[in-house]
């Protein structure tokens, strides 16, 4: 009924002013400036408010006045504030139209302060358009004016904007740097919605970068402030991230609380939102074309010079108001109905997603944790099965033993690959396989796998051969590690497939922007070739021809669903040709950063390459704390071979008391362990000897736990189970870089 009585109010409004001569309007410049920015000041109230309609006809009004009297000035900062409506209303075009309307008569009249308000919404329209950097753009040209004019706030509002769309193009470092340049100003200048909404967004960040504890403390300093001031949409924001935060720290119940405020209050929003847009969208093309008819009969009126038509002219609009009315009280009629037939639906499917997003975050969470534990309990007899498989195949064993030691230990690197696989398809679903770009040589690199892949392809009776498009050049900056796995596991697949055929490699560009090259590399192969059919599923886990090509050539099947995964991080695509039995082309797009310096991280040494004779041996002392009494037998049979002596503890107390009161060289750490653990262990060893080498030998997972790892201390890790000879590769390694403490021969 109040929503009635505004319109009717409206109407009665426009028709009292029928009788007012042009004449009684005010000249006065003071008083149509006041008219104007009344306007838009309510307009600025109905859009904080979300009262889209309202807002529209207080800038028309103000429009149609700033026209009139040629006010440059306001019409272009009315424009701007239209084009802020229309992004909220998701009219984007239309609010770049309003934009550049705005900008073109702001540049003509050097109005530098409203110019840095226009750019800065032209940055929002292109950030939910998703023209990420189109946006920064903007913003970085807002942010020069705002800088000239020392407009402290606008500048930390833009700056905060800036650094939300570095969050959302993933560059989380840039993004933290820029918001804590946003909050700087605000607590500086205590804008506190601003200082808010910083501290919600440098939690989200710092959640991101796995940093939970901090982002916690930034959630609840952001939510006090917009609960003292009602921010609710920063409250609703806040809450979400502050919900899944105690999620990811296993404080289930203050997960929900949380959720719970975020959903009443994001249930508010919409509510609020669908009240004031929705509805005025359903009810405006009754008012425009109940209006329309009201200006051609009051036109046709006003012809009419005859006193005696004024009993026609009452009664002709007094019809009109009374169709107005029935069409506006129908139409709300019928727009209650809906709305709450769709709030209850709404609310209904609200509490189904929750439920199934709660149910698919345990399912997650339990997966990882189950993964994690079976991963480490396979490794740790794994390290006994590949340890003493080698130890008994340097140890003379009868000529029958051997082929079944061979078995043994070719099975025990068959599970590992396998438990790998595994693990790397896991991180790659749960997005934490990030990309670690870097200088290198991608033709010697192709080169170097072809020849470690040579042997493989030599027992297949297979010719590799290589087509490189020179003009492309050799050195890029990219992850070359992933690289180097997705060609491994395609070429690979080409000789396990090809008996006495040809393999073809080819490496050409595609697209050159700048300094960026799409290069398309081909992996083309005359082997048995894939059906169609088995086509469509290749690149899923598990995937592979037929039971009888599994059983006829092995394979996991899930080195094409990590290849299709790598590729997907480095924002490329696959394809896939084929036809039985004329064989199978794979070819991969990616871009690639070229670079003409032509060092290589790959061609740095990584491991000790001389004699171990010429380091003396005798006085080298290692530690070994193993609480596994098999793992203990390995571990010192290898050192002994190497001619190093050894001791043996079983806990990390006994460790530290150890390294407290004798001297070693090198200590090898086990990570769990009875009483403290490894890392435990290392980082109180560090309390008071910084210099001694410390090896984490250890079956977790190494990526997982990397920082962890830095943060205790070790001076390098050992995964298990490990190969024998880049084992004794980083002790002599290690050795060697001590030899200046020990006698030389």
């Amino acid at each position: 009924m109040l929503q009635i009585k505004s319109y009717i109010f409206l109407l009665l409004l426009l028709f009292s002013t029928c009788g007012i001569s042009q004449n009684s309007v005010s000249d006065d410049p003071e008083l149509i400036q006041n008219g104007i920015d009344y306007h838009i000041e309510r307009a600025q109230t109905d859009l904080e408010n979300f009262r889209y309609y309202e807002a529209q006809k207080n800038l028309d009004s103000a429009l149609k006045i700033a026209e009139s009297t040629n006010n440059k000035e306001r019409i272009a900062v009315i424009y701007a504030i239209k084009g802020k409506l229309q992004l909220y209303v998701e009219e984007y075009q239309q609010a770049i139209n309003s934009l550049n309307k705005s900008v073109e008569i702001q540049r003509t009249i050097n109005d530098n302060i409203n110019l840095g308000k226009s750019y800065k919404i032209f940055g929002d329209v292109y950030a939910a358009k998703k023209m990420y950097y189109q946006a920064l753009d903007s913003y970085r040209a807002a942010k020069s004016k705002f800088e000239e004019e020392e407009l402290i706030a606008d500048l930390s509002e833009v700056l905060l904007a800036e650094g939300k769309t570095y969050f959302l193009i993933k560059n989380y470092n840039k993004a933290r740097d820029v918001i804590e340049q946003a909050l700087a100003l605000a607590r500086k200048e205590k804008l506190l919605k601003i200082q808010s909404d910083a501290l919600i967004e440098h939690a989200i960040i710092y959640n991101k970068l796995n940093n939970n504890d901090k982002a916690l403390i930034l959630a609840k300093e952001g939510l006090e402030i917009a609960k003292k001031n009602n921010y609710l949409t920063i409250l609703d924001k806040g809450y979400l991230i502050t919900s899944n935060i105690y999620n990811e720290l296993e404080n289930y119940k203050a997960s929900r609380e949380n959720l719970k405020y975020h959903i009443d209050i994001s249930d508010s929003l919409a509510d609020v939102k669908r009240a004031n847009y929705s509805k005025a969208q359903q009810v405006q093309y009754q008012l425009d074309e109940a209006n329309q008819k009201y200006s051609e009969t009051f036109e046709k009126l006003k012809k009419e010079e005859d006193d005696n038509n004024l009993s026609t002219l009452i009664s002709i609009l007094s019809v009109a108001l009374i169709t107005i009315l029935s069409l506006l009280t129908l139409s709300l009629y019928k727009n209650n109905n809906i709305r709450l037939k769709t709030n209850n639906m709404l609310h209904k499917k609200n509490g189904e997603l929750i439920i199934a997003k709660e149910k698919a975050e345990l399912a997650s969470k339990t997966k990882a944790n189950f993964l994690s534990t079976v991963t480490h309990e396979l490794r740790t007899p794994l390290y006994a099965v590949t340890g003493l498989s080698n130890m008994l195949l340097e140890e003379n064993p009868k000529p029958e033993q051997i082929q079944h030691l061979k078995s043994l230990k070719f099975s025990g690197d068959y599970l590992l690959t396998f438990i790998n696989d595994i693990l790397q398809i896991n991180k790659i679903e749960a997005n934490k396989v990030d990309v670690e770009p870097e200088p290198f040589n991608l033709k010697k690199k192709i080169n170097n796998i072809i020849m470690a892949l040579n042997n493989q392809a030599q027992d297949n009776n297979v010719k590799i051969h290589l087509e490189y498009d020179a003009s492309i050049g050799e050195n890029f900056i990219a992850d070359q590690i992933k690289i180097s796995q997705i060609l491994i596991n395609l070429i690979g697949n080409s000789i396990k497939f090809t008996k006495n055929g040809d393999i073809w490699i080819r490496i050409y560009k595609i697209e050159e922007k700048g300094n960026i090259y799409t290069l398309r590399f081909e992996v083309e192969d005359n082997g048995i070739g894939i059906s169609q059919e088995k086509q469509d599923h290749m690149f899923e886990s598990f995937s592979q021809g037929s039971i009888q090509i599994n059983r006829k050539y092995g394979g996991t099947g899930l080195g094409l669903s990590i290849v299709k995964g790598l590729i997907g991080i480095l924002n490329g695509k696959i394809y896939v040709k084929s036809e039985l039995g004329k064989g199978t082309t794979f070819y991969f797009e990616i871009p690639l950063e070229h670079t003409s310096n032509q060092e290589s991280i790959e061609n740095k040494p990584i491991y000790f390459g001389g004699n171990p004779d010429d380091i003396d041996l005798e006085n080298v002392k290692v530690l070994v704390v193993e609480d596994n009494k098999i793992n203990q037998m390995i571990t010192k049979k290898i050192l002994t071979k190497m001619n190093l002596n050894c001791e043996i503890v079983d806990n990390g107390e006994d460790a530290v008391n150890n390294i407290k009161n004798k001297k070693y060289d090198i200590v090898l750490m086990d990570i769990h362990m009875p009483g403290i653990s490894g890392i435990e262990a290392t980082k109180r060893v560090r309390t008071f000897d910084k210099e001694l080498t410390i090896f984490a030998l250890t079956a977790v997972t190494i990526e997982d736990k990397m920082q962890e790892f830095e943060d205790a201390g070790f001076t390098d890790i050992i995964p298990k189970p490990f190969k024998q000879e880049e084992f004794e590769k980083k002790l002599y390694n290690a050795l060697k870089n001590k030899r200046s403490n020990w006698t030389t021969t």
